[in-house]
């Protein structure tokens, strides 16, 4: 790989725990296929290796995966180890436990007892012998419910050496606190961006206070989901993509990073323009104007 350029740090750094990353990550759902999973088509493998390469040259030392990233020819974990090990030592690879999916596509749900199965399948794809991060992803049937039993099953296994932090994903703020009360959280990853309720709003400001880096997905497809953007957006975001000579997802990039020094952004693509694009949204100024008409958007 060529030298590596600050991109990615133009933003600014965060620390989860004890490791610091750029704010400007990766996400790895789309590096298997057009769409996540069996939805879409299959990239190229070569693109895909390629653009994580790219990806770290541009600066990029956070990425996000999981084991369940994966198509019926692609798997997101396999992709990295191909393309970066042996991996740089200030990398991050923070991945995600409790759903899975089957040989077929299916998908399940891990028991306590299951989730050292699932850390350990991440350990073997991805090449490591410990685990940088390791979110716990609650499921939607689980949103009001106690992430106890779960979470100190992943504490067990940090203190095995297995994983080095913990994050929680999908969570409410009462299920940080009660993760908080078992083991250190360094990161909450949650659904978040332009339009996101007041709720959402104030687990990002909950985290800020408790000195938690917040690591929103779908900042740029919204409602999409894994879908991907939605064909139009708000005007509002058309203008001041115009006004900037920059496209929307960049926008939502820009608007995301500027919520507190404590948010990072793990856009995925597999496309290596989109690459580009997302890395130098670190550098787009909006104006306290700009972000004031975004933000109303939600209200």
């Amino acid at each position: 790989m060529s030298a590596r350029t600050n991109t990615a740090a133009a933003a600014g750094t965060w620390r989860l725990g004890d490791l610091t990353v750029n704010r400007v990550g990766l996400g790895a759902m789309r590096l298997t296929g057009t769409a996540p999973f069996d939805l879409g088509v299959p990239r190229e493998r070569e693109l895909s290796i390629g653009l994580l390469r790219r990806a770290v040259e541009l600066g990029v030392n956070h990425i996000d995966t999981a084991a369940f990233y994966f198509s019926a020819t692609r798997s997101a974990n396999e992709l990295i180890n191909r393309a970066l090990a042996p991996y740089p030592e200030d990398l991050v690879i923070a991945t995600k436990v409790w759903p899975a999916r089957d040989s077929s596509g299916a998908w399940w749900w891990a028991t306590p007892a299951q989730l050292r199965g699932q850390v350990e399948e991440n350990l073997r794809q991805l090449g490591r012998d410990h685990l940088d991060v390791v979110n716990l992803r609650v499921p939607p049937s689980r949103r009001t419910g106690s992430i106890a039993e779960h979470f100190g099953a992943l504490a067990e296994l940090r203190d095995a050496g297995l994983v080095r932090h913990l994050g929680v994903s999908h969570v409410t703020s009462g299920q940080l606190a009660e993760a908080r009360a078992i083991a250190p959280v360094v990161c909450v990853q949650n659904p978040y961006g332009i339009g996101s309720p007041e709720e959402d709003r104030s687990l990002l400001r909950r985290c800020g206070e408790l000195g938690l880096a917040f690591v929103p997905f779908f900042a740029i497809a919204g409602s999409g989901r894994e879908a991907g953007p939605a064909t139009r957006d708000s005007e509002t975001v058309y203008a001041v993509a115009r006004a900037h000579g920059v496209s929307v997802a960049q926008v939502r990039l820009a608007w995301t990073l500027r919520q507190g020094p404590h948010v990072l952004a793990i856009p995925g693509t597999g496309d290596p323009d989109h690459l580009a694009q997302n890395m130098t949204a670190a550098t787009l100024r909006l104006s306290d104007e700009e972000s004031a008409r975004l933000s109303s958007l939600g209200a």
